[in-house]
């Protein structure tokens, strides 16, 4: 049986002119079906092509597709030109369809570049805004500031000028003024950073200008309004004080009136209170700047961080000012009465220490954990060493300037010698009159200026500090109580926030307040040495001016520093010798007759402790302790132990015949009664040329006198005899001894001053002397 073949296709072609715009689309469309498909052909006739135009001409698939289609069609011919009617009424809708498509288009593209124009318009308008109003921000900060130092000239010069010739002068008035100065000076130095450049507002290098100069003075301008800040609620309350006056009040409000008519101010704190707005104004202008400049411009980064800066200087000027506050309220000293301190008291406070102290208690007995704070501990001792270095300074140099004084006060020259003509005296009287009245002075005027002014001034800096570390561990024993918990009131809180804040404070502030004392002693000690070089050279200059005149100028300098040496050293014996005689003198023993209760207590006391326990009152005494005796001049006591129980040897347990306490040692004497032991021995009168001259008058040559006058008797000592004070000395039976006195101070017989062999002189009882002919005991002097 024979297959039937499939028909084949037969072919007709459909001319297509070559469109004019939509070729390029339209063929390509054909050419992806081809390529996907060669039976299926989607036939797209652009609307400007007639279907009355198809011709007979026949292109085949390998021409050229711009110029024509090739349609491949099936076998039944007769039903596909069946369907050419409907295809033809098909292209004619696309036709109409595709021209009303285009108009669209091109309306559409329109209207986008009129809505692009548009939009560019208005970013263009938008960005012009925002220049305008950069620079309208720019010109704000720029002139207000000019207006602000203006005001503040007028007010410190003009104002205050005019304030300080009213009678009487107002009190105080320097103060309100004080730091404005700085706060002037650095805002002058700002605005001429800014004129320097020659750069105008509208310049685009201004505003990096502008930058550039506040943040090159942000520190200088933090110091400045930082102390007038703090300084500022004085500047109340001395204007307050002034509205108290009316009359004042009224005379201040016409001065201000009349110098700055300008202005409606009607008092001082208008001018005044300019800074503490400015200082905040500052991150509000730069912030407006910055909100206006376009993010792309060089210096909005510069920009940016100026505010930042800005900001931070209004944080730190707050933090400082706070702290002052802090510093101020607890730094005070207050002299109270006990009746002003009763009047204090109350629960919270009477609470509040108790806490304290039992927090303290806990601290001391280990049963609580104390708070240890390296940093702080090292710093507070370093201040105590300061603080006793300062002080004990100090206490020197008042003693080193009252000497001094004592000094100037003895006006040798003012005194006839009854040396007129002799040209030694006369030169010493001269250097004398020129020391006490040119070089002495002027040394001491200026030792209280440079030295003692300044130490003064540094020890009362140090009761701020002082008492700021007592506060700290007043409330650091508050802080440890409520550390431990997790919500707190708001009293807690404030305490908590107090003991941070001058825990803080003092971390910050007390090592550079130690650096700088620390300096200012060295300083001292260093000008206390340039005055005293000074002193030497102008003493030199006074002695050259005279040294032809004095004796012994011909010698050579060799010679003449070894007779000066010899001659100081013979003056300082003769001066010791002249010491050791009135102490001596007013060192003597002192015998009370006795009274015949006070003799009883003597001997009552003596059996009980001895007689070298025996001391005497030398001036009342009166109790101001606990256990302290009130005791008698010239009242008798016996000493059972020389320190109290603290080990305090000022204090000495006394036995007064019964009753035992404390009596301060300073005002006993031990107390000297004739000796019963030894044999009454020979009476002591030695010639009248020996006992004439008393022992302040001594000399070496009226010693050798007096060695002379009985060359076959000698004194000796009968008995051993050991010193019991300063005044005293110890003899050995035997021993040859020279009587100066058969006396003491009193005129009592009783006590003798001698001088033993090794050169040392005190007295000694009289009986234990005896008179032997020469030979008979140890050799004499």
């Amino acid at each position: 049986m024979e297959v039937p073949r499939r028909p084949q296709p037969s072919s007709f072609t459909l001319p297509l002119p070559k469109p004019a715009s939509s070729a390029p689309s339209s063929l390509g469309a054909v050419k992806k079906a081809i390529k996907n498909d060669p039976m299926k052909v989607k036939l797209r006739i652009d609307a400007t092509t007639d279907i009355n135009d198809l011709g007979e001409e026949t292109l085949s698939a390998e021409e050229d597709l711009d110029a024509s289609v090739f349609v491949e069609a099936p076998a039944e011919t007769s039903k596909l030109m069946s369907d050419v009617p409907t295809v033809i009424s098909r292209l004619s809708s696309q036709d109409s369809f595709s021209e009303e498509s285009s108009v669209s288009e091109e309306r559409l593209a329109q209207e986008a570049e009129e809505a692009r124009k548009k939009s560019e318009e208005e970013a263009a308008a938008a960005k012009e805004r925002e220049a305008q109003r950069q620079l309208l921000a720019i010109e704000e900060l720029v002139q207000s500031e000019r207006n602000y130092l203006r005001l503040l000239q007028v007010s410190t010069v003009t104002i205050r000028s005019n304030l300080q010739k009213l009678q009487p002068p107002l009190a105080n008035l320097d103060s309100m003024f004080l730091y404005i100065e700085d706060v002037i000076d650095v805002s002058s130095r700002l605005l001429s950073l800014l004129d320097q450049k020659q750069v105008r507002p509208g310049d685009p290098l201004f505003l990096e200008t502008l930058c550039n100069s506040f943040l090159s003075l942000s520190s200088d301008i933090e110091a400045a309004y930082k102390e007038y800040l703090a300084n500022y609620n004085h500047v109340t309350v001395v204007e307050n004080s002034y509205k108290q006056k009316e009359s004042l009040w009224n005379e201040i409000v016409r001065i201000i009136k009349t110098s700055a008519p300008e202005v409606n101010a009607t008092s001082l704190s208008f001018f005044l209170v300019m800074p503490v707005q400015r200082i905040a104004r500052y991150p509000l202008l730069l912030q407006t700047i910055q909100k206006h400049t376009d993010r792309a411009n060089p210096a909005y980064t510069l920009l940016e961080q100026t505010a930042h800066t800005s900001i931070a200087l209004n944080c730190g000027i707050n933090e400082y000012k706070r702290f002052r506050e802090v510093a101020d309220k607890y730094k005070k000293t207050e002299t109270l009465t006990i009746k002003d301190k009763i009047i204090r008291l109350n629960s919270h406070s009477i609470a509040k220490k108790t806490a304290r102290l039992s927090q303290q208690l806990k601290h001391e007995t280990g049963i609580a954990h104390k708070l240890v704070d390296e940093e702080f501990d090292t710093l507070e001792g370093f201040f105590y060493v300061l603080e006793h270095g300062i002080l004990e300074l100090l206490e020197n140099v008042e003693t080193y300037l009252h000497h001094l004084q004592g000094f100037l006060a003895c006006k040798t020259e003012e005194f006839d010698f009854d040396m007129d003509g002799e040209k030694a005296p006369i030169c010493y009287k001269e250097i004398t009159t020129a020391l006490r009245q040119w070089i002495l002075p002027t040394f001491e005027k200026r030792m209280r200026t440079l030295i003692h002014k300044p130490l003064c001034s540094l020890r009362d800096l140090l009761v701020g500090p002082r008492n700021l570390i007592r506060k700290r561990l007043d409330k650091l024993l508050d802080y440890e109580v409520i550390e431990a918990k997790s919500n707190l009131s708001y009293d807690e809180q404030s305490v908590a926030n107090t003991y941070r804040t001058i825990n803080t404070l003092l971390l910050n502030e007390l090592p550079r307040f130690n650096g700088i004392a620390l300096q200012m002693i060295w300083s001292m000690l260093g000008t206390f040495s340039c005055l005293h070089k000074d002193l030497a050279s102008d003493m030199e200059q006074l002695f050259q001016s005279f040294a032809q005149q004095l004796p012994h100028s011909s010698l050579s300098p060799g010679a003449f520093w070894q007779w000066a040496e010899t001659s100081v050293l013979e003056g300082a014996r003769r001066l010791e010798a002249l010491c050791r005689g009135v102490q001596d003198t007013l060192n003597a023993p002192v015998v009370q007759p006795l009274s015949p209760s006070s003799q009883h207590r003597l001997k009552q006391l003596t059996d009980k402790h001895g007689s070298g326990k025996i001391y005497q009152v030398i001036t009342s005494i009166v109790g101001s302790r606990d256990l302290d005796l009130n005791l008698s001049k010239g009242e008798l006591v016996a000493i059972i132990s020389e320190s109290d129980t603290r080990g305090d040897k000022r204090r000495w347990l006394v036995d007064a015949g019964g009753k035992r306490g404390y009596a301060p040692s300073s005002k006993l004497i031990r107390y000297h009664q004739p000796a019963e032991d030894p044999p009454p021995s020979p009476h002591l009168n030695l010639a009248e040329d020996t006992t004439g001259i008393r022992r302040h008058s001594y000399t070496p040559e009226s010693r050798l006198l007096t060695a002379m006058s009985q060359p076959s008797f000698q004194v000796m000592a009968a008995y051993d005899f050991t010193a019991r004070g300063n005044h005293e000395v110890s003899i050995r039976a035997g021993e040859a001894v020279r009587v100066l006195e058969n006396h003491d101070k009193r005129g009592n017989s009783e006590w003798s001053l001698v001088e033993v062999k090794a050169g040392q002189r005190g007295y000694v009882p009289s009986n234990y002397l005896t008179i032997m002919p020469m030979g008979m005991g140890a050799p004499g002097f």
